[in-house]
């Protein structure tokens, strides 16, 4: 009896913290998610290159930093750069070589926070096959139900900095920089679990 006692119990913990992670879940909205890159052209100018309906997961309880998880996944054929032959040349196998490694994957490994809006995230960036890791300056713009979908909803403005030679991209050195500046604008959204715990919680209507 004692053991089934125990067995029981375990599975209540289990649940309860099945339950607790669930909470937490929220998705990344694609159509309110991009990143932008920023690269030296020839010394003349910054060349600006857009990344859409970029795809991910979060863990986030804005109450612990600390505790966050982030998977993102960007397709890399998606890339807007305002010229079709030139964008056509990035997606080749002297850059971002999308034929053979068609998505780029960043995976969170940890979250330094800073203050209650502001963390320091750490993690795994995965580009044409390479693993590195980067830092993401991450600031919380906000974290509220939105005004028309009433979704419970998280905003948030990200920068990175990385040097496209760790991901074995040293085509043109004369005239593509070195050095690559993310800049990243992210809407996550809860998942369909935590949004019906809001809807019946009324602390968080």
């Amino acid at each position: 009896m004692n053991a089934l006692r125990k067995a029981l119990f375990c599975l209540l913990l289990l649940s309860v913290s099945g339950l607790a992670v669930a909470a937490d879940a929220w998705r990344l909205d694609p159509v309110h998610t991009r990143v932008l890159f920023k690269v030296d052209h020839a010394g003349f100018s910054q060349a600006l290159g857009l990344f859409p309906d970029v795809q991910g997961e979060l863990r986030f309880d804005p109450a612990d930093w600390a505790s966050a998880r982030l998977e993102v996944r960007i397709p890399l054929a998606r890339l807007q750069i305002g010229d079709d032959g030139w964008r056509d040349k990035l997606l080749t196998r002297a850059f971002f070589d999308a034929a053979d490694f068609p998505e780029a994957r960043f995976v969170s490994t940890r979250v330094e926070p800073v203050d209650a809006e502001n963390a320091r995230v750490f993690g795994q960036l995965t580009l044409r096959g390479v693993e590195r890791e980067i830092m993401l300056t991450v600031r919380l713009n906000r974290l509220a139900r939105h005004p028309l979908t009433f979704r419970r909803t998280a905003g948030f403005s990200a920068s990175a900095e990385l040097d496209r030679r760790d991901f074995g991209m040293d085509a043109w050195p004369n005239v593509i920089g070195q050095t690559v500046q993310l800049e990243i604008q992210a809407e996550a959204t809860r998942t369909r679990n935590d949004q019906e715990h809001d809807d019946a919680d009324p602390e968080h209507r």
